[in-house]
């Protein structure tokens, strides 16, 4: 018997050569341009770029990343997308 194979649940393959951004677990944020990826959703993005908070909001250049897929938390495209205030938080 043929076992059903196994499909990763993202299609990233629209997003290689585009530029995304990564959230982690422990909040640390980075964007860059998706060179590859796996199965297992293990990237690898060039020209990556951190966003720093403290102890003043800055960004540090890290070049070319592997990013392993158990600390990622969250996946997005940067064209199109916009960060907006929390609409679940209480009105004051």
């Amino acid at each position: 018997m043929d076992e059903p194979k196994r499909e990763a649940i993202l299609d990233l393959s629209k997003y290689v050569n585009e530029r995304i951004r990564v959230k982690f677990t422990g909040g640390r944020e980075v964007n860059g341009i998706l060179k590859g990826y796996d199965q297992l959703l293990n990237l690898v993005l060039d020209e990556v770029e951190e966003q720093l908070l403290e102890p003043e909001p800055h960004t540090r250049s890290l070049g070319l990343t592997v990013l392993r897929e158990p600390t990622i938390t969250l996946l997005s495209p940067v064209d199109g997308s916009e960060e907006i205030a929390n609409p679940f938080l209480g009105q004051e």
